[in-house]
């Protein structure tokens, strides 16, 4: 069971708790949302609880709880540039479905 990061995604992470003053690393975990059922939830990572699994990919820890892991497995996170936006994109080989907005997936 593993969850990756891009040199891209990473690079930016790093930033990101530097501007922040500090923190572990990545918080990754999922919440029931749209209309496919899931979202991505995302935070700082400043603790690891018993619950969670750390993985470190690129020099920067990713936190997930384990609750979440079956549906994060094997997930790889990239941070991309289109035109002015600039967002997480997540690969994720356990996916059936996502919501056409792009906002919600289906396990």
């Amino acid at each position: 069971m593993a969850v990756s990061l891009t040199p891209s995604a990473a690079e930016h992470i790093r930033r990101q708790l530097q501007r922040r003053g500090g923190g572990l690393g990545l918080k990754l975990g999922i919440r029931k949302s749209g209309c496919s059922g899931f979202a991505y939830a995302l935070d700082y990572a400043d603790a690891v609880s018993p619950e969670d699994e750390v993985f470190e990919s690129e020099g920067v820890k990713v936190v997930v709880p384990r609750e979440a892991l079956a549906f994060v497995d094997g997930t790889t996170v990239d941070y991309v540039n289109e035109g002015l936006n600039q967002m997480f994109r997540f690969v994720n080989p356990n996916i059936k479905d996502e919501c056409g907005c792009g906002e919600s997936f289906t396990v």
